[in-house]
């Protein structure tokens, strides 16, 4: 027993402050996911009409942004880090404008159930990471380089007109909600202010990931 007869009520502080922290971190997280949702709209709209080719080489040239942030840290923190993200949404946008174009004029409806059931998988994974009791922090790099090499793989298939493999859809699907229950735990866990931006691009990167890999099964299957 502690000799602190302060010892509990310094405890209970210590949780109040910890939960508030971690309530302002979210919705900092969230924030930047949610304007950076919109940049990807804004893109869609404004690329729509682009060639294809333009837009499959803004698509390497988005990837690479994403590489980019994972190595150099400056691009991580900060009004740097912030511009970043918002930069890469808006080009990923302009690069996915005519796909998105595509589906909404020849198959609305599956470009309503893959926004609906991503809401649903990133929900019920937000819920899941935040919630479990397990610390699972190690599996954040190990899923992050699987989710890159697939995504690569699926790039250079696009590329030479091989794409849209159900398979590789799949495969983005798992490991990008995966990431999901990764990001959440450790936004509930070990997030400070400097993990704001990455956690973000993050969950951005897997929302799209999994809107993307529905819209290509659930067109497949039309």
């Amino acid at each position: 027993m502690s000799d602190d007869p302060f010892g509990t009520y310094a405890a209970t502080r210590a949780g109040v402050r910890a939960r508030v922290s971690t309530t302002t971190l979210f919705g900092q997280v969230m924030f930047l996911v949610g304007i950076a949702l919109a940049f990807l709209a804004v893109g869609a709209v404004v690329g729509k009409d682009m060639d294809y080719s333009t837009a499959r080489i803004l698509g390497f040239v988005a990837f690479g942004m994403v590489l980019a942030q994972s190595f150099v840290a400056p691009l991580r923190v900060g009004s740097l880090g912030i511009a970043w993200l918002f930069g890469f949404a808006l080009l990923l946008g302009l690069s996915l404008g005519p796909i998105l174009s595509y589906y909404a004029n020849t198959d609305p409806e599956t470009v309503y159930q893959a926004a609906g059931g991503t809401a649903l998988i990133t929900l019920g994974m937000g819920a899941y990471g935040t919630a479990t009791s397990k610390d699972l922090a190690r599996w954040i790099r190990p899923l992050s380089w699987a989710l890159l090499g697939v995504i690569a793989i699926s790039l250079v298939a696009w590329l030479f007109g091989t794409g849209g493999s159900p398979i590789i859809s799949l495969a983005v699907l798992g490991l990008s909600a995966a990431i999901l229950i990764v990001d959440f735990n450790y936004l509930r866990r070990h997030a400070t202010e400097d993990d704001v931006i990455w956690l973000a691009t993050g969950i951005f990167v897997s929302i799209v990931n999994i809107f993307l890999s529905l819209l290509n099964i659930l067109g497949g299957r039309n």
